[in-house]
């Protein structure tokens, strides 16, 4: 599975982003699809995910700023980010599970600057 982010860039606080990812290869019915960010000299955290039924799961910091969708026939999940704070700054990296072989793919990762 090869995952491709695009998106990512230099913001002001409070201004938008959307984040695209697509996914290629091998990609299976029942998976998990998502975004995950990691700031300078902090682990990677969980931003949003959103399994192949739709159900979505959203870190209490991006709740009621962001929103994540996928389109399953495109292969593609996107992340809508709203109102961006400068503790969004990070990079964002795409993530896939194939839930039956228990295994994780990272995107290569985008970089979101959210900057006055």
């Amino acid at each position: 599975v090869h995952l491709v982010e695009s998106g990512g860039g230099l913001v002001q606080p409070g201004e938008s982003l959307r984040l695209s990812c697509v996914a290629s290869g091998s990609i299976f019915r029942i998976n998990v699809m998502g975004w995950y960010r990691q700031a300078p000299g902090k682990q990677r955290d969980l931003v949003a995910t959103i399994n192949s039924g739709g159900s979505t799961n959203y870190a209490d910091s991006v709740k009621d700023r962001f929103t994540i969708s996928r389109d399953n026939a495109k292969r593609t999940v996107d992340l809508q980010m709203n109102s961006l704070k400068v503790d969004d700054t990070a990079v964002y990296y795409c993530y896939y599970r194939d839930v039956v072989a228990r295994t994780n793919y990272w995107g290569q990762g985008t970089q979101v600057t959210v900057s006055s």
